[in-house]
């Protein structure tokens, strides 16, 4: 099977059943994504594997030693069971075979090997049930090339209880033998500067090393050559997109943009007009924005955006604002609706489009906006459906991208001529991932915040330490409620009783499994808090109201309306009040389990409160143990309100993998070696590199192997998620 290439399919190399099994464990369908599924460690064939540090439940891979193995006949059953005890020299743990009696021959006491398994516990001891495994060569017999063979590396792959490490190493192996020439990613010039190697030299020293010494060069190589491809990448569809036409979408002397301005009872930040006047350059440009602002929570990045929807709708343009949901998508509309006023609302007729409308009345919003009445329409996903039509849709704005499927985002531009397009952010971007993901936009950001805001204090409540604290917060919670205000309860569930793993849509979604090694086990639920608030003598007046993700879209809307309004004191919820629920006279927010959630989601979350003139106050409740990750984390938050500080340490802290989110699947899948954390200036360096090169050849005419590692590894799903990520 000579000759086959990075782009070959993987059924073809290695036969259905295997590809079969690697594309379900690891979404591998090309030899290319094979050898990109690099070793996550190295054992030796003389050194033995710690057990006892071996994780529960986990598919793991250990090199160990045989110390007897015994088979038994089993008594409520037919057959029999091979029980054999390995050891690292220190620990035991055991190994189940059912009905595999000929396996004693193999399993002698004194041999050492492979063994892969999903680790189990059976009366208090550890053990590995049907383990695969592959045992060294007897030294006795071989020892000539024992000696050639014990200093060689043994990868260890990333691995599935049906894809073992072994097999993992066993498939590579086949793949290496039979593949032909490597073309080079990177320019010569580049590789000889770096002191890099080949392609096909790296893969072969990352996965078959001789020795230590070969796999640092491999992975400094082939870490380069992600950088490299993944920004060029970027590059290249920004290149893309500057190549389309746009339509122009100029301001006129005494237009909406000019009469609103009029009308606006406040004076912008300095950002809200730098970046302001930044989005109107680009309306007018040669190609369609194509940019992300961020900005803390409550700086006014939606007021910006509606100052660019009116530029465009002065032109009889049309701007669709995307929400994640349902709840967010009705608050925009009000808010808009409330700053354009009665003087510029009916000229504009804002409309609100959702599946969750009566179908009548989603009939007559969608008429507004196919007929081009509605120049300013919000909506979520029904924006997206075939039935929507636009009769010029100019402007696209999709707000919190990172809740937005790429392909969501990339079906509502379609429906415009190359429409403009802005993603708003209120979760800070370090600069590592900015380049990283967002890459081909150009990024604005708004830091100031506008003036009259009182600002929040932020404090822990350590369960751990002052149990009694638990008290006295909802002691805290009632007297701002005696004082005319209303506060937020957050819970990481719904129901802490009943979940389970298809209930954890309102969980965090950047929390940790099981955080600081701690239980797992979620307490509170919104359930349990209103229960526990019902009995509290200190809330028998107050008014309490629950909301959560599994609610009808008009009954969380109706909630959040009579919430706004101040009927409603206390609202117990989970995290679906995250981003864009603003009500001035919430100033207090209780986050309960603080430690389930991630820095930037207790940010945002902390957030809603303090939005008016009244001060605002965040107690942040958990029973996380001092000097544990999770409780560092909940205390870098209660330690400063600066949101990008705060999005170092959460990337610190978490690792890019979490911080990319799920919606940017193209770009984490891209991410083998790379870490935006320690390789900021690999990047940086990758992204000067790669803007040369394009400079000098636009085409990739001269440079075949980087042309085809892009074709190959940024293919149609990778491409869109680059392009609008």
């Amino acid at each position: 099977m000579p000759g086959l290439s990075l782009a070959s399919r993987l059924d073809g190399a290695v036969g259905g059943k295997t590809a079969a099994a690697f594309d379900k464990a690891f979404g591998v369908k090309t030899v290319g994504e094979l050898l990109e599924h690099y070793p996550r460690r190295y054992a030796r064939r003389g050194e033995l594997t710690p057990i006892a540090t071996l994780p529960l439940g986990e598919p793991v891979t250990i090199v160990a030693e045989v110390v007897s193995a015994n088979e038994r006949r089993m008594q409520n059953r037919r057959g029999s069971l091979l029980e054999v005890v390995i050891s690292d020299g220190d620990t035991r743990m055991s190994l189940t075979f059912f009905n595999q009696p000929w396996r004693l021959k193999d399993l002698e006491p004194g041999r050492r090997g492979i063994f892969s398994g999903k680790v189990g516990e059976y009366r208090r001891q550890t053990q590995l049930t049907n383990p695969d495994y592959e045992l060294f060569d007897d030294l006795a017999e071989a020892r000539a090339e024992a000696e050639a063979t014990a200093k060689r590396p043994i990868p260890i792959y990333p691995a599935t209880s049906s894809v073992p490490s072994t097999l993992v190493q066993k498939t590579i192996g086949i793949v290496l033998d039979a593949l032909g020439d490597v073309e080079d990613p990177l320019p010569e010039s580049l590789r000889v500067r770096r002191g890099l190697l080949g392609a096909r030299t790296a893969l072969e020293h990352i996965h078959r090393p001789e020795h230590d010494d070969e796999i640092p060069p491999a992975v400094r190589t082939l870490r380069m050559q992600e950088a490299f491809v993944l920004q060029t990448a970027l590059l290249q569809q920004r290149q893309f997109v500057r190549a389309l036409s746009a339509t122009k979408r100029p301001a006129t002397t005494g237009g909406l943009l000019e009469r609103f301005d009029a009308i606006l009872p406040f004076e912008l930040t300095p950002d809200q007009q730098s970046v302001g006047a930044q989005l109107a350059a680009d309306l007018v440009g040669d190609w369609p924005m194509n940019r992300l602002v961020q900005g803390e929570v409550g700086s006014g990045k939606t007021l910006v955006a509606l100052r660019a929807m009116l530029q465009v709708a002065e032109s009889g343009g049309q701007s669709a604002l995307i929400a994640p949901t349902e709840v967010l998508a009705a608050q925009h509309l009000r808010s808009i609706a409330r700053m354009l006023g009665p003087e510029l609302a009916p000229e504009l007729m804002p409309t609100l489009l959702t599946g969750q409308m009566p179908a009548a009345e989603r009939r007559k919003a969608a008429l507004r906006v196919a007929s081009g009445q509605a120049r300013i329409v919000v909506g979520t996903h029904a924006l997206l459906s075939a039935t929507t039509t636009f009769a010029d849709l100019g402007f696209v704005v999709v707000d919190e991208q990172h809740r937005f499927g790429v392909d969501q985002r990339e079906a509502l531009r379609a429906k415009g001529d190359s429409p403009h397009t802005l993603v708003l952010t209120a979760t800070p971007i370090p600069r590592t991932v900015a380049m990283t993901v967002f890459g081909d936009l150009d990024v604005s950001t708004i830091r100031t915040m506008p003036a009259g805001r009182a600002g929040i204090q932020s404090f822990v409540a350590p369960l751990a330490e002052k149990p009694g604290w638990f008290t006295r917060v909802w002691d805290r919670v009632a007297e701002e409620v005696a004082l005319g205000r209303q506060a937020f309860v957050v819970c990481a569930a719904i129901d802490a009783e009943q979940l389970t793993a298809d209930e954890k849509s309102d969980e965090p979604a950047d929390a940790p499994a099981a955080p600081g090694g701690e239980s797992s086990r979620t307490r509170w639920g919104v359930v349990q808090v209103e229960a526990l608030l019902s009995r509290l003598p200190s809330f028998s007046g107050i008014r309490v109201q629950t909301l959560h993700g599994k609610m009808p879209a008009d009954e969380k809307d109706a909630v959040m309306q009579a919430f706004s309004r101040g009927d409603i004191d206390v609202l117990v919820a989970t995290t679906v009040i995250e981003v864009g629920v603003d009500v001035p006279n919430a100033s207090t927010m209780v986050i309960l389990e603080a430690d389930r959630f991630g820095v930037s989601q207790l940010h945002q979350l902390r957030g809603r409160v303090g939005r008016g003139g009244l001060p605002g106050l965040c107690l942040l409740v958990t029973e996380a143990a001092p000097g544990t990750s999770s409780r560092s984390r909940v205390e870098a938050v209660a330690a400063t309100l600066d949101g990008f500080q705060l999005a170092e340490v959460d990337l610190e802290l978490r690792g890019e993998g979490d911080v990319l989110g799920g919606a940017q699947s193209g770009v984490r899948s891209s991410l083998r070696l790379l870490r935006v954390v320690t390789d900021a200036d690999l990047i940086v360096e990758a992204r000067a590199e790669g803007e040369r090169l394009l400079a000098d050849d636009p085409a990739l005419l001269r440079h075949p192997g980087l042309a085809a590692a892009l074709e190959r590894r940024v293919g149609v799903e990778e491409r869109a998620a680059l392009a609008k990520s």
